[in-house]
């Protein structure tokens, strides 16, 4: 009996591997799942999230927190604003690891957004919802590298907070105004 040449068995799955993929791509497009962003930047959901207006938000954080909003929804809300988007933010540091002489050797810095996207026609809320993160900063002896360390994890839990309620807001955009509220 001879043994099949390894070159063939290798082609071999590797057709398999791609009718399989062929077969799991008309699974999923026929199960209805669809792009978010369908149609690029002329599509609904892009057009929509580009009409909503960030209200102000205060401190600091609120300001890491609007310019990262404005950075994801786009510049076109500043002359065809729709909706409105009101954010409240809650920011808490505490010490996570005390050492034995009763030094904080880490912290846990968390950022919660409690956000409401309001139709300005109707003045209907659309969507009412919570966004939060948390990150981990080490404390070293160094007194600028732990200023530092929570200036950067505070930089990062906006983007974090923007990316999660602008995916939410674009979530609820698609599924139209009169859709459930979720």
């Amino acid at each position: 009996m001879l043994s099949p040449d390894p070159r063939i068995l290798r082609r071999a799955a590797l057709v398999a591997l791609a009718c399989g993929m062929v077969s799991a791509i008309g699974l999923v497009s026929g199960c209805g799942l669809q792009p978010l962003y369908a149609g690029g930047s002329a599509g609904v959901v892009a057009r929509d999230v580009g009409a909503v207006t960030v209200s102000s938000i205060e401190g600091k954080a609120g300001y890491l927190v609007h310019s990262a909003l404005t950075d994801r929804l786009g510049e076109a809300a500043r002359t065809t604003a729709r909706y409105r988007l009101d954010v409240r933010l809650d920011e808490k540091l505490t010490g996570m690891i005390v050492t034995p002489d009763n030094a904080v050797s880490r912290e846990r810095s968390v950022m919660r957004a409690r956000y409401q996207l309001v139709d300005l026609s109707t003045g209907a809320i659309l969507l009412d919802a919570t966004a939060d993160a948390d990150a981990g900063i080490d404390i070293v002896s160094s007194e600028y590298a732990v200023i530092a360390a929570e200036q950067t994890a505070q930089e990062n839990l906006a983007r974090d907070i923007a990316n999660q309620i602008v995916t939410r807001i674009a979530t609820r955009l698609r599924q139209g105004a009169s859709g459930p509220h979720p």
